[in-house]
């Protein structure tokens, strides 16, 4: 398994990849506000273990390994802002709230908010109940 580091480069590269089609080392570098050298490392590190394939001056490709993964990590990513966005969590703290714990949960934990998200919004009451309850307090 990547490590956190590794799931962040991972997960970005998989967006600009979506997004424009490509990911060069200045993109990533800017979208995760490092270095162009710390992009440098990563993506060969990634290239090692065959997330990536990376050739100098002519760009990266993701292997399979590394879009499954891409695509997992962006479900999460996207999974816990729509969780915290239905609990009541303030839109401005969610994008620091989902980066603080999507490494430190299972992806069975995962799984199970996956669940939730999908009994609360099959179940709209709850979530109006759950509103309700916060504007009391």
């Amino acid at each position: 398994m990547p490590t956190p580091s590794m799931e962040d480069y991972i997960e970005q590269i998989y967006i600009l990849i979506e997004q424009k089609g490509y990911a060069r080392v200045s993109d990533i570098a800017e979208s995760l506000q490092v270095h162009p050298s710390s992009v440098t490392k990563m993506v060969q590190k990634l290239d090692r273990d065959e997330y990536l394939h990376y050739e100098k001056y002519r760009g990266l490709i993701l292997t399979k390994k590394g879009k499954k993964i891409g695509k997992r990590l962006v479900y999460r990513h996207e999974l816990l802002e729509q969780f915290l966005g239905m609990i009541g969590v303030d839109q401005e703290n969610i994008y620091e709230d989902v980066e603080g714990i999507e490494h430190h949960l299972s992806w069975n934990a995962i799984d199970r908010i996956g669940d939730l998200v999908q009994y609360l919004e099959e179940n709209p009451n709850v979530v109006e109940e759950l509103k309700e309850r916060q504007t009391k307090e």
